[in-house]
Order: C-alpha cells, then sequence, then structure tokens
C-alpha cells in the first residue's frame, strides 16, 4: 500500500522566495510521489496565526505531516538531495 505524503509550505508574499520553494516543492513531488501527495501553502502574511500551531520560525518552512514523523525543511527547497532525505522519500532509479 502506498502512503500519501500530507506537505505544507509556509511563505510569506510572492517573494522570489517563496515562488521559488513552491516550484521546486511540486518539481519534486511531480518526480517522486506521482499523485501520492497534497500540497497546501500558506502565505502568513494572509493568515499569521498558523504559523504558531507548526512553530513556523522561518519562512518558506516546508512541514511533512504525514507519513509520521514530523518533519521540517527551511528555505527555498532548492537542495534536492535534502529535500528528498528530509522528506524521506527513496529517489526512483
Amino acid at each position: 500500500m502506498s502512503k500519501k505524503y500530507e506537505l505544507r509550505l509556509y511563505v510569506a508574499g510572492k517573494t522570489q522566495k517563496s515562488i521559488t520553494a513552491v516550484q521546486n516543492l511540486k518539481q519534486y513531488c511531480e518526480e517522486h510521489l506521482m499523485g501520492e501527495y497534497v500540497i497546501e501553502v500558506i502565505d502568513l502574511l494572509e493568515q499569521p496565526q498558523l504559523a504558531e500551531g507548526d512553530q513556523i520560525l522561518a519562512i518558506p518552512t516546508l512541514v511533512k505531516k504525514v507519513p509520521e514523523p514530523v518533519r521540517k525543511i527551511i528555505g527555498d527547497l532548492s537542495n534536492k538531495e535534502k529535500v528528498l532525505v528530509g522528506l524521506d522519500i527513496r529517489p526512483k532509479l
């Protein structure tokens, strides 16, 4: 049975870093998790109260909610290897 990834990406507005993080995340998910993921992008300029729940201290921050363990990755997600390791995704060979 395949596991579904629930990912939450916290950004602040439409900064270059935020846009890059969203693009990188979508690319990695399409490459490695085809159809097995849900991405929720939360703009903290619009919903600042949501930062507290996941203890967001920096942005952009990616939070992997499911499958456990919960993991956080900070930055624009440009380091593909770091992101895949952080999400516990084995690259397809």
